[in-house]
């Protein structure tokens, strides 16, 4: 028989007692792996976070960036249909119904992104803003201070 032949044979198994005759495989004890296992386990688990945590950044950003270009269309519809039309309100309820699994698209929160993009009426003021924030920026705070200062330099704010 093969040495991995043996290494089955003798590798640990746990028995399930709610099933009979099922046994799972039980993982080796840290004694029996390489001395260098610890170090190489922290480093998986180091880049996982790290990755993850930079997928959630892109995503905000894209969050971010999809409020923005819903804000600059509503103000257009808003200005095309006129005042009294009720846009957002007509715009959440149908929002609702054509995307229930989906959040965040409730009458105060549209207006939000309006405002957001009455506020910020440049795309690429706000995108290279946004972007930027990726390397740099971790509060809101932070964010506003640099846009206000881009549009400074832009001549947009005084």
């Amino acid at each position: 028989m093969s040495d991995k032949g043996n290494k089955q044979g003798k590798r640990k198994q746990r028995v399930d007692p709610k099933r009979e005759g099922v046994c799972f495989p039980v993982g080796e004890t840290l004694s029996n792996l390489p001395g260098d296992y610890p170090e190489f386990l922290a480093l998986m688990v180091e880049t996982i976070a790290s990755r993850r945590m930079t997928a959630l950044q892109k995503v905000n950003v894209e969050q971010i960036l999809l409020y923005w270009h819903l804000g600059q269309k509503i103000l257009t519809k808003q200005q095309e249909a006129g005042w009294g039309a009720k846009v957002i309100d007509r715009l959440s309820q149908d929002l609702k119904k054509q995307l229930p699994a989906l959040s965040g698209f409730s009458p105060r929160n549209l207006k939000y992104m309006a405002k957001f993009a009455a506020s910020w009426p440049d795309f690429e003021i706000v995108q290279r803003t946004v972007a930027q924030s990726l390397f740099g920026a971790t509060e809101l705070a932070d964010l506003e201070a640099e846009m206000a200062e881009y549009l400074k330099e832009l001549g947009y704010a005084s």
